[in-house]
């Protein structure tokens, strides 16, 4: 049942996302397919460059802990960190595990990144738009 669900799931996510990009509609306006594309793989880029650099500060330090359990150590785990670094540059911030020490300082370059970078794209997709 689970795994049929997961498969529906994906169909129509995979659907969804077909039909808007192939939409002629979407074509004329102020969407770009290569500024998505070249957003998207740099999110995934500084999102793997941030979660080696939470692994290599986790190496020497505990840098996540879980959040409402007395400051228990999290799992610092390469997944773990990949989980918390998405969820920052997101800025989801789910709040089950916060960072302690140096962390607290790149998670903030992060999240700022995660807010600006898309905002960038936004701008230069409208500003490339209105000069043609």
């Amino acid at each position: 049942m689970t795994q049929s669900l997961v498969i529906i799931a994906i169909i129509i996510i995979l659907t969804n996302l077909y039909y808007f990009f192939s939409n002629k509609y979407y074509r004329q306006s102020y969407f770009s397919t290569a500024l998505f594309f070249k957003l998207f793989f740099v999110l995934i880029g500084v999102t793997l460059g941030f979660t080696i650099l939470y692994y290599a500060l986790s190496i020497q330090n505990t840098i996540l802990v879980y959040e409402g359990h007395n400051g228990e150590k999290a799992d610092q785990s390469f997944f773990e960190l990949l989980y918390f670094s998405g969820t920052t540059l997101l800025s989801v911030g789910y709040g089950d595990i916060v960072p302690v020490g140096a962390a607290r300082f790149f998670a903030l370059i992060q999240a700022a990144i995660g807010i600006l970078l898309p905002t960038a794209y936004f701008l230069k997709a409208f500003d490339h738009n209105n000069n043609h």
